[in-house]
């Protein structure tokens, strides 16, 4: 089997995972979760404010920028257990429908060596009901378009494509 061969394999593995529900990146673990002795994502009661507090600060007003030098006054390490936070991590985090409860899969696909954001070149698979929430479907919703109304450029956003 070759490298091309190998990689189409792979990628019909996952693909096959996302479409039965067995795939683990299903339960792949984000801030505000740990994975349980079950597997399963919980809540992580300090991190999950801490989710709170960035949606919250986002819909303020504030910037990512504003977001991230609060939560370094606060003491709050990044994601990756940083002091600071940068505006990007606070960008995915805001667009991360996972904190609804929900899972979207297969968000970008591989083209070759390069990852591209899934523009509905192949279909998205949504779990729901798979974890706890940590904000509401009307929060989630709102940061998306909030994230629209500001953005120069309104480029394709996932979360504002389902149907929540």
């Amino acid at each position: 089997m070759n490298s091309i061969q190998k990689s189409e394999a792979i990628k019909k593995g996952l693909r096959k995972g996302f479409q039965d529900g067995s795939s683990k990146m299903a339960r792949r673990k984000c801030y505000g979760y740990e994975v349980g002795s079950d597997g399963e994502l919980v809540v992580n009661p300090d991190e999950a404010q801490v989710v709170c507090w960035i949606f919250e600060q986002y819909l303020a007003g504030d910037s990512l920028g504003k977001i991230a030098a609060g939560l370094e006054r606060q003491g709050i390490p990044s994601p990756t257990g940083r002091p600071k936070w940068n505006r990007e991590a606070i960008d995915k985090l805001l667009s991360n429908e996972k904190y609804t409860g929900r899972v979207l899969l297969q968000k970008t696909v591989s083209t070759g060596a390069v990852q591209i954001e899934n523009d509905g070149l192949m279909g998205w698979f949504l779990y729901t009901d798979t974890h706890e929430a940590i904000i509401s479907d009307e929060m989630f919703m709102a940061v998306q378009q909030e994230k629209l109304s500001r953005s120069k450029e309104p480029q394709n956003h996932i979360a504002m494509k389902l149907s929540l």
